[in-house]
């Protein structure tokens, strides 16, 4: 990207109810005086974390576990903010655990890295993107907060600092070649590319979870690639037993964390449609299912109500 603004998601992001928070700061905030500069956000906590975005600009990952360019991107976006020595701060949120933020960030897929500054949204970028471009986009973003009176610096939890560096995992080893050519293109934004890369991994071994799991998401990352919420919704609500319009809506729902409104979106669409022409909800559900997992509490409840509806 070339430019960042603060003022570039103003309306499509509604922060209003996270702000006015009690002062006690819960559990898990950062606290006065000496903090660690990655912290864990959450709908209680957030209302501090506006507030720290007075001092220094404040950067918010928005992931989820099952979520496979996130954890790709993570790890950057940590390294990065560490590197800065209090500058910033990084505030991770998990969508899945905290419906709230996702929904005020209006996160259609995930990765969604944006930033605050004095309390404005500032957007950073959707997706994993290489290390460098990571390293550009902080830079804007020091540039842009300077230029808003926004200079602060934290103190730094040296002790914090350690710890993280002494807990962090070793170098997870090299990929398979196909999996490493998947991800340099998810890096690159080509997602075509990374769902022929996987396709050829499982062809080789139709086995591979890794692959399996890879291609799922990718390929929802490919579907929601361009997706207008707003129209989707639309197209939704005027044809409820369009197939191709409800997928939409529910890849949208997924990508941005809201799992259960997916599924039951698909599951209720099952449910009206004549039997010869259920299948390819049936197997879009498997697929998403996947993607989640099936020891979720989520994917075993959606899979008994399919079941449900299957005999």
């Amino acid at each position: 990207m070339s430019e960042i603004s603060p003022t570039a998601l103003r309306g499509a992001v509604d922060l209003s109810t996270l702000r006015n928070r009690p002062a006690t700061p819960p559990e898990g905030a950062p606290a006065p005086g000496a903090v660690d500069v990655v912290v864990d956000a959450t709908d209680e906590t957030f209302g501090q974390i506006l507030e720290l975005s007075r001092t220094v600009p404040v950067v918010v990952d928005l992931w989820a576990e099952w979520c496979g360019p996130c954890k790709q991107l993570s790890p950057i976006i940590e390294k990065v903010t560490r590197e800065l020595g209090g500058r910033v701060l990084l505030a991770k949120v998990d969508v899945d655990a905290n419906p709230q933020l996702a929904q005020s960030f209006r996160a259609q897929s995930i990765p969604m890295v944006v930033a605050l500054i004095a309390g404005q949204p500032v957007p950073m970028f959707t997706g994993a993107v290489p290390e460098q471009q990571v390293r550009d986009v902080f830079a804007q973003l020091l540039q842009v907060a300077a230029q808003n009176g926004v200079t602060g610096s934290l103190s730094v939890d040296a002790d914090a600092d350690a710890d993280a560096e002494a807990s962090s995992t070793p170098e997870e080893p090299e990929l398979p070649p196909l999996h490493a050519e998947a991800f340099a293109a998810i890096e690159a934004g080509d997602y075509s590319a990374a769902i022929r890369a996987y396709e050829k991994a499982l062809a080789e071994n139709p086995r591979d979870e890794e692959a399996i799991a890879g291609l799922g998401q990718v390929r929802l990352l490919d579907r929601v690639q361009g997706l207008d919420l707003q129209a989707a919704r639309a197209a939704a609500a005027e044809g409820p037993l369009d197939v191709q319009a409800q997928f939409d809506v529910a890849d949208l729902d997924l990508a941005g964390g809201h799992v259960d409104d997916a599924f039951a979106r698909l599951l209720d669409l099952f449910a009206q449609l004549p039997s010869d022409q259920r299948t390819p909800v049936r197997e879009r559900l498997i697929e998403l299912f996947g993607l989640i997992g099936t020891g979720d509490p989520r994917v075993v409840a959606a899979r008994n109500r399919l079941s449900s509806l299957l005999f």
